[in-house]
């Protein structure tokens, strides 16, 4: 779809791990991606190093693997084109809740770091430079049969920058009662999949034209709900307290 809608556009894949960047290139061998149609389409790889400025910066699940995300957003702050466009998406702060519960219960540290809320997405991107940032979220409830696959899913999806972190290699015994308390608590009762939380934060932002930080109003004001209930007909009585 977007190349319907930019026709003339080169689309750049950026791979900022160099081994992954060598699988991903010689993935686009590969039959699925049809390589003669997106040659037509000025498909070029290059690492994030050689990237110039473009019209649109779309990056997805990578938020969450930046051990400093405010200065990842000021980069693409930098690599993208005054009046461009960014579209991201990252794990929010329910993914692994279920996982979290297990890891308190038994004393361990968290499985992984704190995942950032939406709102605070969008702050973020104002204070980088972005404007106008609109953020969603949605929840998913991924399923597996067995603890292997579930830890097998979770590698791919990030890493865990917890400071609390164990910094050391995990032994044999450790990882068998992993497997065994995310077998007991994770499975469901009905299906006997084991299943945790996925929760994915969308967003996107216009760079600034004026390539200046845009920070919220502060002519912001504030109405008290029986200001709002002086103002309304009397015979209004939809509007309750809560």
């Amino acid at each position: 779809m977007v190349a319907r809608n930019y026709p003339g556009a080169t689309a750049v894949l950026v791979q900022t791990n160099a081994d992954r960047w060598s699988r991903r290139l010689s993935g686009l061998s590969g039959s699925w991606w049809k390589p003669s149609r997106w040659r037509s389409r000025k498909l070029v790889c290059l690492p994030e190093q050689s990237l110039s400025p473009v019209g649109m910066l779309w990056a997805n699940l990578m938020l969450h693997t930046s051990a400093d995300p405010q200065a990842l957003l000021k980069r693409w702050s930098e690599l993208v084109l005054p009046g461009g466009f960014l579209m991201l998406s990252c794990l929010g702060p329910d993914t692994l809740r279920e996982w979290r519960d297990v890891c308190t219960e038994l004393g361990w540290p968290p499985p992984a770091h704190a995942f950032t809320d939406m709102h605070d997405w969008g702050d973020m991107l104002l204070q980088a430079g972005f404007a106008e940032p609109v953020m969603d979220m949605e929840r998913f409830t991924l399923t597996f049969d067995s603890p292997e696959r579930l830890l097998q899913e979770l590698r791919g999806l990030g890493r865990n920058l917890h400071i609390a972190r164990f910094s050391a290699l995990r032994g044999k015994h450790w990882h068998a009662e992993l497997k065994e308390h995310l077998a007991k608590r994770l499975r469901d009762p009905q299906s006997g999949r084991l299943t945790f939380t996925v929760e994915v934060t969308y967003g996107h932002a216009f760079k600034s034209a004026a390539n200046q930080p845009r920070t919220p109003s502060d002519d912001a004001f504030s109405l008290t709900l029986e200001a709002v209930r002086a103002k309304l007909p009397r015979h209004s009585k939809g509007l309750r307290g809560g």
